[in-house]
């Protein structure tokens, strides 16, 4: 094998700047919607006399667009497998960037009545569609690019990107939150209800700019290219990837399981119940209220932020524990973390006496740190980890399936299952942690039962012992 046919085809740099800079859009525009599907939708698009009932409505929508991501992974999965990364990481980019700003566009239910939430539904299903694609392209581009025996480390730069978004959203709707301040820091202003929201998606425009403009300098991947030069591109990847390699599929959706509930319960989860009164509201049922902790919502989104850099942290240092001690090691030990973790949410959450004190600002901030802790842990392997799962020509669509099946089964679900076992449980969350735990013991049998990928031929393996088979 010649020397040159082992050399990444891009730059380092590149390579780092151009996962990084696209999951970063990605994410922050996913985010920008989940913020708002907690702070202004439900009443923006859903009003009811019932809040609870207008918050679920809402993430109802936020729970569509994960039914769309394995459409999106399907897609993009097929030209990305078939015709290269760089034309389709190009084309989900735009896609998840003009729907977000046009959700930025929106008129309200007050002005076109049913219509705005069912154009709020089809552009979040847009999103959905988009990133179901853009995750696995991104890493894709990282792990392909990689230098030998640091695969897991480049993967997680596109993983790096789920924290750096949820920072720049969330932070850019804190800095609008604090300039259009409301007399009763519980409630919104009025500018805010009427334009103030629409900023964080309309700046997703000057995002998805940069974003194009470092990943239009790509060039495929030697592992790419040499599955061309083999012959093993499929007309129809993923019929390949499904008759072929459905148990790896079926083992990386429980591979991520774990990890979407718990990003879902730390961030949708928390900010609905760190915020949500301790009271019950004038005129509000008392069958249908759920206490919470009755946090400012500055103060918790501040909080959640806190806890998004340990987050990233983790995520950098999860890439070198996967290269030294193997992705499966790894995942056990994390997951077997988030099991025990779950099983503390009363002790973290418990409604207090008084909700917003300094004690129960540090145990909620302890917890926050804890959950986004070991959400990097176990985040930051699968950018290498569900890849390796697959030979080059299906590596795109096979990947991105396992990927965004689990986000129905975790992200779409969880924030729903959430309310609903905390409404059972009269406030307390104690529930909702068993629920995450359940999870993660599906995850660690699916770790345990997996093979490590950590010295698989990831560019070698194009794809030879499928492709024996007719082309369909």
């Amino acid at each position: 094998m010649s020397t040159t046919s082992t050399q990444p085809a891009n730059s380092r740099s590149r390579v780092i700047t151009a996962s990084l800079v696209g999951t970063t859009i990605e994410f922050y525009d996913f985010y920008a919607y989940a913020t708002a599907a907690v702070l202004v939708f439900p009443v923006l698009f859903f009003p009811s006399s019932d809040p609870t009932a207008s918050l679920l409505a809402s993430f109802a929508v936020f729970g569509a667009a994960m039914v769309a991501r394995p459409i999106g992974a399907v897609i993009f999965g097929h030209f990305g497998d078939k015709y290269g990364r760089k034309a389709t990481l190009v084309a989900s980019l735009l896609t998840m960037g003009i729907a977000t700003f046009l959700i930025g566009c929106l008129p309200t239910i007050n002005q076109i009545g049913f219509w705005a939430p069912a154009l709020l539904l089809v552009l979040r299903l847009a999103q959905g569609f988009a990133l179901g694609g853009e995750w696995s392209g991104a890493a894709l581009v990282a792990t392909e690019n990689a230098p030998a025996g640091k695969r897991a480390w480049y993967g997680t730069f596109p993983q790096l990107g789920a924290p750096l978004g949820f920072i720049i959203a969330n932070g850019l709707f804190l800095l609008i939150n604090f300039a259009m301040p409301a007399d009763d820091p519980s409630q919104k202003s009025d500018a805010f209800l009427e334009w103030g929201w629409r900023v964080p998606f309309w700046f997703s425009a000057v995002m998805v700019i940069v974003g194009l403009w470092v990943r239009l300098k790509l060039v495929e991947s030697d592992a790419f290219k040499k599955a061309e030069a083999k012959g093993t591109i499929r007309k129809l990847p993923v019929l390949e990837a499904f008759r072929t390699y459905w148990w790896q599929m079926i083992l990386g959706t429980f591979l991520m399981l774990a990890t979407y509930v718990l990003f879902y319960l730390m961030t949708n989860f928390t900010l609905t119940f760190g915020t949500k009164p301790q009271t019950l509201p004038e005129g509000g049922d008392p069958a249908t209220f759920v206490p919470g902790q009755g946090f400012a919502y500055t103060d918790f989104v501040i909080m959640q932020i806190i806890g998004v850099v340990f987050f990233g942290i983790f995520t950098m240092v999860a890439g070198p524990l996967a290269d030294r001690f193997g992705r499966r090691k790894t995942l056990i030990w994390v997951t077997s973390a988030i099991v025990l973790f779950g099983l503390t949410f009363s002790f973290f959450l418990m409604p207090r006496e008084n909700p917003v004190g300094e004690g129960t600002y540090w145990m909620t901030l302890a917890f926050l740190i804890i959950g986004f802790t070991l959400m990097g842990l176990t985040f930051g392997p699968m950018g290498a980890l569900l890849p390796e799962l697959f030979p080059t020509n299906v590596r795109y669509t096979g990947s991105a399936i396992a990927y965004n099946v689990s986000s129905i089964l975790g992200a779409a679900l969880a924030p729903i299952i959430a309310l609903a076992l905390l409404s059972t449980g009269g406030g307390n969350p104690w529930l909702v942690g068993i629920y995450l735990s359940a999870m993660a013991v599906l995850t660690l049998i699916a770790a345990l039962l997996m093979r490590e990928t950590k010295d698989s031929d990831y560019t070698g393996d194009a794809g030879e012992a499928s492709a024996s088979h007719p082309a369909p």
